[in-house]
């Protein structure tokens, strides 16, 4: 049973988030977003679907061995292998918990698992109790709930709760529900399940319709007390509730909904950050709480009440959620101490390797950039502090390129103690540096995506590039890089993706 007024957060951005087309993290990313995540506060991880790879499982096995004082839970569908993989790969967390699921909607059953409901509600209570035998924190989720038979729904909730769930999801698995009605429906659960008072209410919203938010929110009203979405709300097709609106609305309205989290507000944007760096997948700038124009305000209006008393149009402080305003300006004239600490306030707290590593970037780029920005820090971090070893590195880089002339790239990379070297003609300069790449490394990758954001403002300013390349269709791999040269930039990035490929190769991914 749970606190009445706590609603606990579980984070299924490394599995159902890792699910969105074209985002595919290696195990050394999901480390570093669980980490993260740990850092933020919320209750739950759920590491990812052990038994769908052999690499999926590594993450989740290091997940959790490595990631402590919060619950690692493991994906599993109701069957026994599933289940028992799971349990291999989260048996070393110190709070390991089992998810177990199957659907039970009418179309779920008839088309894609083919059973009878008497068959479904064997199988669930069968799963229940083979995942108990492993561990005490057993969570079951009846997939498609919100399109299901309520009373056939009840009697399955009622034969996993007495084969010893302690916790009961409710997904609107395809997005489908409005938030009066899904409020209705968590209603008509609490009120028609037997044992319902003895487990934790759980809801998993999908966003087809924009109403993921809205439908989590609605459900705490209703009852539940768990919310489960990704950061940034990425997931499966239109993605997952976007914790971070989950979160700050519970916390901004605390009149409305009278509850709270345990999570430390102030890692959203870093959090948020993060995950979009790893995943390649760019925040879209009016996104609500960690979009870039969040906090901006262009309306001559809206500038002047702001002036006048900030609560006239930010009904959030930006610091609340990690976005800092310090005056602190650094330079090239700046030393290690001003910088490390400067990276401390922000929440960077980096080895002396990586230390000196981010401080020779911070040195490099204040030769070029009068003033280094906040934005400007978080980007070299970002850039330096590498998942990944790299196989290769950028020595160089000569771009000859103009309206009359072929685009024709030099670019020179190490590998080890070696200095290689390419030349290489495209349709631009961008293409003519990844052909020049992929003759050094021998590798051959089609560039799926590439898009540039300017990190600061100015002439000056650091361009962030990620792109995205795959050898064969299947696998993607993020690369980023940064420069006040885009070009540079595009060349780093496509190393950067390069190294994760070779990477994975080497780990027989």
């Amino acid at each position: 049973m749970s606190d009445g007024n706590r609603v606990y957060i579980f984070d299924t951005t490394l599995r159902d988030g890792e699910q969105s087309p074209g985002v595919s993290l290696n195990a050394e990313e999901k480390l570093q977003i669980a980490r993260q995540l740990a850092r933020m506060g919320v209750d739950v991880i759920e590491a990812g679907f052990p038994v769908s790879s052999p690499g999926d499982f590594r993450a989740v096995q290091a997940i959790a061995r490595e990631v402590r004082g919060v619950t690692i839970a493991g994906l599993a569908r109701a069957e026994k292998l599933d289940i028992d993989t799971a349990w291999d790969a989260i048996r070393m967390a110190d709070q390991p918990r089992i998810h177990t699921f199957i659907a039970t909607s009418d179309i779920h059953m008839q088309h894609k698992l083919k059973m009878s409901r008497d068959k479904v509600l064997e199988t669930a209570e069968a799963a229940v109790r083979r995942a108990k035998g492993y561990t005490p924190d057993v969570e079951f989720s009846a997939e498609d709930a919100s399109r299901s038979d309520l009373d056939f729904l009840c009697r399955v909730i009622e034969k996993a709760i007495e084969a010893g769930a302690t916790v009961i999801n409710i997904p609107d698995t395809v997005g489908y529900a409005v938030p009066s009605e899904f409020a209705r429906f968590i209603s008509e659960i609490r009120s028609r399940t037997r044992g319902i008072e003895k487990v934790v209410l759980s809801v998993h919203c999908h966003d087809d319709l924009g109403l993921a938010v809205a439908n989590s929110l609605a459900a705490v009203v209703a009852g539940a007390s768990q919310v489960e979405g990704a950061i940034n709300g990425i997931g499966e097709r239109a993605g997952n509730a976007s914790l971070e609106e989950v979160i700050m609305a519970l916390s901004t309205r605390k009149d409305q909904f009278g509850k709270y989290t345990r999570i430390r507000t102030e890692e959203i944007y870093r959090t948020s950050r993060l995950v979009s760096n790893l995943t390649g997948m760019v925040i879209q700038p009016n996104k609500a709480v960690v979009g870039k124009n969040a906090f901006a305000h262009e309306s001559g209006i809206h500038q002047d009440g702001m002036l006048k008393e900030r609560t006239t149009y930010e009904i959030m402080n930006p610091e609340k959620v990690g976005l800092s305003h310090s005056n602190l300006v650094l330079g090239k004239h700046s030393g290690r101490h001003a910088f490390k600490n400067r990276l401390e306030e922000l929440g960077y707290n980096l080895n002396p390797a990586e230390l000196n590593k981010a401080f020779q970037s911070f040195k490099s780029l204040a030769d070029r950039k009068k003033e280094i920005t906040d934005h400007d820090l978080e980007a070299i971090v970002d850039e330096e502090i590498r998942t990944v070893d790299p196989v290769y590195s950028l020595d160089y880089m000569h771009i000859s390129s103009g309206s009359s002339v072929v685009p024709t790239a030099t670019v020179g990379l190490t590998r080890a103690e070696d200095k290689l070297q390419e030349a290489a003609c495209g349709n631009g300069p961008v293409d003519a540096i990844c052909r020049a790449i992929d003759k050094v490394t021998g590798l051959s990758c089609k560039l799926s995506s590439w898009e540039i954001q300017a990190v600061t403002s100015g002439t000056d300013a650091i361009g962030e590039v990620t792109l995205k390349i795959t050898p064969d269709g299947e696998r993607f791999y993020v690369g980023r890089g940064i420069s006040t040269d885009i070009l540079e930039a595009s060349a780093k990035a496509y190393v950067h993706a390069v190294n994760k490929l070779i990477w994975d190769s080497e780990m027989g991914r």
